[in-house]
C-alpha cells in the first residue's frame, strides 16, 4: 500500500517561486488522506489533529525516501487513538486505509499480506514514538477558536453574526492548516486568532468599537493566556 513518491525533508519546503516543492504536495496529499480516513473512522477532530501534527513532526525529523508517508500516517493514526483516548483497531484502519487508497480493489482478506501490514503499522508506530522521542500530546488551537467564537457571538451585531458563516469558515479554516506544519511552527492561540481574523476579513465583518480602542481585538486574543 504504497503513496506517492516524494524526497527531501520537511511538511513546509517551498520550491522556485514559492511554489510548493514536490515533497510538500505528497505531505498535502497524505494529510488529507489522515482527515478522510479519520473522519470514516469515526474520530473526533482532536485526535485527528494530532494524528496530522504527529505525521508532520515525524518528516521533521526524518527523510521522504527512507520511509512510505502512507505506512507513517497509518501509524499515526493508530497512535492518535492512544494519546486522545479514542482507541482504534488496526483492523479498522487497515481495511479504511486499503478502500482509500485502492477504491476499486477488494477488501483485504485475512491473510499473510494483512498481518504483514499490521505488524509494519505496530512497528512503525514504535519508531514514531523513538524519532519524537515520545513527545506526542500537543495542545490544539481548537479550545481558543471555540473561547474566541463564543466571545464574538456575544460581542458582534447578532444579524451580522447570523447572516455570515465566520465559524464554519474559521473551524474551516483551522482544519485545512493541518496540511502543513502550521501547528508545529506556531503556538495554538495564535493559530486559533490567525484563522478567526481571516474568516472575519473574507466577509468583511467590522469589529464594533475597533477604531476606538487602544488595542487591535487580536492583539489581545493572541496574548499567551492559557485555557485549561
Amino acid at each position: 500500500m504504497e503513496g506517492p513518491e516524494g524526497g527531501g525533508r520537511g511538511p513546509v519546503a517551498r520550491g522556485p517561486e514559492g511554489r510548493p516543492a514536490p515533497e510538500a504536495r505528497v505531505h498535502f496529499r497524505v494529510a488529507r488522506f489522515i482527515m478522510e480516513a479519520g473522519v470514516k473512522l469515526g474520530m473526533r477532530s482532536i485526535p485527528i489533529a494530532t494524528a496530522c501534527t504527529i505525521y508532520h513532526k515525524f518528516f521533521c525529523e526524518s527523510s521522504l525516501d527512507a520511509y512510505d508517508p502512507y505506512l507513517v500516517a497509518m501509524s499515526s493514526i493508530y497512535l492518535a487513538g492512544k494519546v486522545e483516548e479514542q482507541h482504534l483497531r488496526t483492523r479498522d484502519i487497515i481495511n479504511v486505509s486499503n478502500r482509500y487508497l485502492d477504491p476499486s480493489g477488494e477488501p483485504l482478506e485475512l491473510d499473510s499480506r494483512f498481518w504483514e501490514l499490521r505488524d509494519s503499522i505496530v512497528q512503525c508506530e514504535l519508531l514514531v514514538l523513538r524519532v519524537l522521542r515520545f513527545q506526542v500530546s500537543f495542545q490544539h488551537p481548537h479550545k481558543y477558536l471555540l473561547h474566541y467564537l463564543v466571545s464574538f457571538k456575544n460581542w458582534l451585531n447578532r444579524h451580522s453574526w447570523q447572516r455570515t458563516p465566520v465559524a464554519v469558515t474559521a473551524w474551516a479554516l483551522l482544519r485545512d492548516s493541518y496540511h502543513g506544519g502550521l501547528c508545529l511552527r506556531f503556538q495554538a492561540q495564535h493559530i486559533a486568532v490567525a484563522v478567526l481574523y481571516l474568516a472575519l476579513q473574507v466577509y468583511g465583518v467590522e469589529v464594533p468599537a475597533e477604531v476606538e480602542a487602544e488595542k487591535p481585538w487580536w492583539q489581545i486574543y493572541a496574548m499567551d493566556t492559557e485555557i485549561p
